[in-house]
């Protein structure tokens, strides 16, 4: 008689993510300078995240980062309120969330006119991310405008991620 040995187990490789969870927030001023400032200082973020610079990635998400901290400046402008930025990275998405003080000045997506210089950030914004949208404040007047990106397909290729010591190693 023989017995049966158990056949080996082998582990299921899962997908891993592609950096972990990581989140960033700051108050700028309510201003163009502040709105810059707001979009260097992403960058720098997701730079240290293992997203590099000139990646498609990179510059996606900062162009995102652009539109929303402008159009804080430009629409929800309270004198002497700041807006503040917020970025969230957990798996393979990124969540950039802007959040000013005027609350009842709604974003709406509008057909940009030959008239106007202005009014294509939004359109931008929903064509490059995989969804976007507004919720009002809770703990006071204001509104959060965010968008989601997801890290997929030949955006990866270009980015980098740590080996768990800090160290970047490629994907």
């Amino acid at each position: 008689m023989t017995s049966k040995q158990p056949l080996p187990v082998r582990p299921t490789r899962t997908a891993q993510p592609l950096f972990p969870w990581h989140h960033f927030t700051m108050r700028f001023s309510s201003t163009p300078r502040g709105a810059r400032l707001a979009r260097r200082l992403a960058g720098e973020r997701l730079d240290a995240w293992g997203i590099p610079y000139a990646s498609d990635a990179h510059d996606v998400l900062t162009l995102i980062v652009a539109e929303l901290s402008a159009n804080a400046v430009r629409h929800g402008h309270v004198p002497g309120r700041d807006f503040r930025l917020r970025l969230s990275a957990e798996g393979r998405a990124l969540r950039v969330e802007v959040t000013d003080t005027r609350g009842e000045r709604i974003p709406v997506l509008a057909e940009p006119s030959d008239d106007l210089d202005g009014g294509r950030g939004l359109l931008l914004v929903a064509a490059l991310t995989d969804r976007w949208g507004w919720y009002p404040c809770v703990d006071g007047p204001g509104k959060t405008v965010w968008a989601t990106f997801a890290l997929t397909g030949h955006i990866e290729a270009h980015c980098v991620t740590g080996d768990g010591y800090g160290r970047p190693t490629e994907l």
